[in-house]
């Protein structure tokens, strides 16, 4: 079920007005949800309803087992038992064809060919996004930062609320489920700030990623060799910003929903294309699993405490991981090589500074205005250096995503082959594409507050003129949209 379509619409306003009339009726309202969290899922394919409902009853098998141990090897034993089980889970599922193709290659290379036991299988929508929820509440059970859940019900939930389900954001257990233990209220900031987001979400969506995925990314990245220079470093920048309008817009609705349903999730996105270093753009891009990656790979294999060289390695394998995280090809594998090579190549040159960078607040929207990033800085040398840095940044980024991208490791080498052919005169430049990729970009130096002020500029309406706006501002974004609906990008992960 996709959020811009007439299906989700019906089937959010019933959960909406059940939910809210079940709110004084804590249990029953939570068993609501998390029947319309199934229903919601098993609308792709039913079938992986029992995949969903198995992984949450490992780790709520899990949590409850660590609670009732006290011996430290005992726990540590049954974590790692958890943790394994949830990725053979998804390594089955995301990686098994891979595994089986990879390994009939160098069988036959070695003169060994045999029949392997190939299945037709079919990935699970989200099935990265439950896992990933699943490990994190095991672990930080196992860590003792929460209590484990008395409540199979409470866990259930946890992991299949519908919002973030299928594409993220990754909630922490800690920050979602003790708001299953408060009855919900739904107060006027959190029903307008729901609104903006919804309407920024499927503004970014269904106009800007739809657009530019139609009339621009798939057609040259299709066959890059067909086209000039110009078309491809414009299709870059196009994708660029179409994975950030598809994916954050995908964000953006799931954290209004919540809201609506009063629910509050952290913000995913924040404007990582104005970011001055790679650490900076993974503080602002994807943040859910930036600190996922930090938190339960970066910083337990000893972070940045062991010295130079072992910061070096964890950083690489950290991204490295994240590729391979994206999915079984060798392109998700070079996207992370790129990040955790850049990071670590970075890490090495601010080591060697003498004087340190001027520093750049990393805030969500919620936290103020940060100011005009390329203003800060006391000197027109300073606004130079750091707007030097951002198109660094920038670009490297660019760099990975052709590799992200790419439908395979030769057609995204085919793509930088040809990026330097300027001979070939330009299809795509027209001003349509030109301005809706640059105003995209330009948008990431907003005030970073900008969408909390137009919350708060709806929180003076009464109900009926909230839906109102609401309801025109669906119908403009359906009448400006080209026509179809394609996926979320990220159902795939």
């Amino acid at each position: 079920m996709l959020f811009p379509t007439l299906d989700f619409a019906i089937f959010f306003l019933v959960v909406f007005g059940i939910s809210w009339e079940l709110r004084r009726r804590g249990e029953f309202r939570k068993v609501f949800l998390l029947g319309a969290s199934y229903v919601f899922y098993g609308y792709w394919d039913w079938r992986f309803t029992a995949l969903l409902a198995a992984s949450s009853l490992i780790n709520y098998a899990a949590g409850r087992l660590l609670s009732l141990t006290r011996d430290d090897r005992e726990r540590k034993l049954l974590v790692g038992v958890a943790v394994a089980l949830n990725l053979a889970i998804l390594g089955f599922f995301k990686y098994y064809g891979f595994f089986l193709e990879s390994l009939a290659e160098v069988l036959y290379s070695v003169g060994w060919e045999r029949d392997l036991p190939f299945l037709e299988i079919i990935l699970p929508v989200g099935i990265s996004f439950f896992t990933f929820q699943g490990i994190s509440y095991v672990v930080d059970v196992y860590r003792r930062e929460i209590p484990a859940s008395d409540s199979p019900l409470d866990v259930f939930l946890y992991i299949s609320f519908f919002p973030q389900l299928v594409a993220g954001p990754i909630v922490r257990a800690a920050h979602f489920m003790p708001q299953l233990q408060a009855e919900p209220r739904l107060s006027r900031s959190m029903v307008s700030l729901g609104i903006v987001l919804i309407l920024l979400g499927l503004f970014k969506k269904m106009v800007i990623a739809n657009y530019l995925a139609t009339e621009l990314v798939d057609t040259v990245f299709f066959d890059p060799s067909a086209y000039s220079g110009a078309d491809l470093l414009l299709a870059l920048y196009g994708y660029a910003v179409q994975i950030y309008c598809d994916f954050s817009g995908y964000s953006d609705i799931a954290i209004g929903v919540a809201a609506l349903l009063g629910y509050r999730f952290k913000w995913n996105f924040n404007q990582p294309y104005r970011a001055a270093s790679l650490q900076e753009f993974w503080r602002r891009w994807h943040i859910s699993l930036s600190e996922w990656l930090r938190d339960y790979l970066y910083k337990p294999m000893g972070g940045s405490r062991c010295g130079a060289v072992k910061t070096y390695r964890n950083l690489f394998l950290t991204m490295l991981l994240g590729g391979i995280w994206h999915g079984a090809a060798l392109t998700f594998l070079i996207w992370g090589v790129i990040h955790g090579t850049a990071l670590a190549v970075e890490r090495l040159v601010m080591a060697f500074k003498t004087t340190p960078a001027p520093a750049v607040a990393v805030v969500g929207y919620g936290q103020g205005a940060m100011g005009g990033m390329l203003a800060s800085g006391g000197s027109g040398g300073l606004r130079l250096g750091l707007a030097i840095r951002v198109i660094l940044t920038f670009h490297i980024v660019c760099l990975a995503w052709i590799f992200f991208r790419a439908e395979s490791l030769e057609f995204a080498i085919d793509y930088l082959v040809s990026l330097f052919n300027w001979s070939e005169p330009a299809q795509f430049t027209g001003p349509f594409l030109v301005l809706m990729v640059g105003l995209s970009l330009a948008a990431h130096f907003l005030p970073s507050d900008l969408v909390v002020q137009m919350a708060r500029r709806l929180e003076r309406f009464g109900p009926i003129a909230l839906g109102i706006v609401l309801g025109f501002g669906i119908l403009l974004i359906e009448s400006v949209a080209p026509e179809g609906v394609a996926p979320f990008i990220y159902f795939q992960f």
